[in-house]
């Protein structure tokens, strides 16, 4: 006979899923909103007038604030995104910056006066096991808050989920992901996030597919860094994390930037931003996304053995040499304009603040080795956004610009956004 006593069925029922449910809920968040479907036809997206359908989805707090991870392709052509918390209390939400190519998104949410939420926990994906229990949670057809179980099926698959959508390296499993569960979280038997459920293979049973949390974090990132970067600068560049690794190492500090004024060096670890304690970029990029230059950030620094506290000053986003417009030219392979603002506005119904129109390109140049035309208008370069030339010098006088080769560039096409990856060699061709 076992010794202890008997276990109460009260404390039976509190098993590992349910706990891992009651610590992850409360920072899932159901999406609404009305969207035009259009039937798609060539290669670039040439679209009908579309119809009007509402769309569901869901999508994980990742920062208390209001920021949101979704999938794209929930609030891709949203008008109104609309956001049902877990205690049922609405909120409006808008883009702020989103990644096609792996079909995910950062919303922001329109909260009170002082409101904060709950912070979904991020694991990993760098040790997922076949067979291990998974749980996800999201707003399947329209039933918001619904929980699932299943195991991991398989991980490192390949998927063709249309035309125009290919997902590469996903985490497949059998827990029930349904139309509305796309953006939620995949959760482990702790509670933790490992995965962004995105797809489930249509006409199968019990095959679904998320993307790894490492990846959708390393995106997130991204995306936080690009609207940080619209709003300030800081001036420093880490080296690239693993997911064992949990700490943020500086790789550079730009001359004459903020970073180096603060007294950050190459090599130092990132301990903590403000109140926020960091492990990954995300980290840091979420912690000043919404610093205005002029603005400090107390900053916890590991230095060898040495503890150091750091006070950085934010400052306003500026080129650190003006690059002539001929390079451009040269190294890009195509001559840009400035759109003006309002144009930009009457012309475009986009949530990007402005554009640079393609005058013309070079032949056999990077730009039409891409497919660039003349009459595109360039609105992004890697995480930056491409309104003034201004603009476009700072990103091509950056230290570490050549080593972003091939950059990642976003474009409109009429009103289509494209994204794409422009070669660029800094040893410019010499003239004939």
């Amino acid at each position: 006979m076992l010794s202890g006593g008997p276990v109460r069925g009260s404390e039976l029922r509190q098993t590992a899923v349910v706990k891992a449910v009651k610590s992850a809920s409360a920072s899932v968040v159901n999406i609404r909103g009305e969207k035009t479907v259009t039937a798609t036809a060539a290669q670039y997206g040439h679209a009908d007038a579309g119809r009007r359908v509402n769309g569901m989805g869901t999508g994980v707090v990742i920062d208390e604030r209001g920021y949101v991870l979704t999938n794209h392709h929930v609030v891709d052509g949203v008008r109104e995104i609309q956001v049902t918390l877990a205690d049922g209390k609405r909120r409006t939400a808008k883009l702020l910056a989103r990644d096609p190519e792996t079909d995910l998104a950062i919303v922001k949410l329109d909260l009170e006066a002082g409101e904060r939420l709950p912070v979904i926990t991020i694991g990993t994906s760098s040790d997922l096991m076949p067979g291990e229990p998974v749980i996800a949670v999201g707003n399947a057809f329209g039933y918001e808050n619904t929980v699932t179980r299943g195991i991991i099926s398989a991980l490192h698959r390949a998927v063709q989920v249309s035309d125009a959508q290919f997902y590469e390296d996903l985490i497949q499993t059998d827990a029930s992901i349904n139309p509305g569960n796309s953006g939620g979280p995949l959760l482990n038997i702790d509670g933790e996030m490992i995965g962004i459920n995105v797809a489930v293979r249509a006409g199968a049973q019990g095959i679904g597919f998320a993307v790894p949390v490492d990846k959708a974090g390393d995106v997130a990132a991204q995306l936080i860094a690009k609207t940080a970067a619209k709003k300030s600068w800081h001036g420093v560049a880490f080296k690239k994390t693993t997911p064992e690794s949990r700490e943020l190492v500086v790789e550079s500090v730009e001359k004459k930037s903020p970073a180096e004024a603060a007294g950050l060096k190459p090599g130092d670890t990132i301990a903590a931003v403000g109140e926020v304690k960091v492990e990954r970029p995300l980290d840091f990029y979420r912690a000043v996304v919404e610093t205005s230059p002029g603005e400090k950030v107390a900053i916890s620094v590991s230095r060898g053995e040495e503890k150091v506290e750091l006070s950085l000053a934010m400052a306003e986003p500026r080129a650190l040499v003006k690059v002539p417009v001929s390079p451009i030219w040269e190294l890009l392979g195509m001559e840009l304009k400035v759109i003006p603002p309002q144009e930009f506005r009457q012309r475009f119904q986009t949530e990007y603040r402005g554009g640079l129109t393609v005058a013309a390109v070079r032949p056999q140049g990077p730009a039409a080795e891409q497919g660039i035309r003349r009459g595109d208008v360039l609105v992004g370069m890697h995480i930056w956004e491409t309104i003034s030339l201004e603009n476009l010098q700072y990103i091509m006088n950056r230290p570490d610009f050549a080593n972003l080769s091939p950059v990642k560039i976003w474009i409109l096409r009429g009103n289509e956004p494209l994204y794409g990856y422009l070669p660029v060699s800094m040893v410019q061709p010499q003239r004939k």
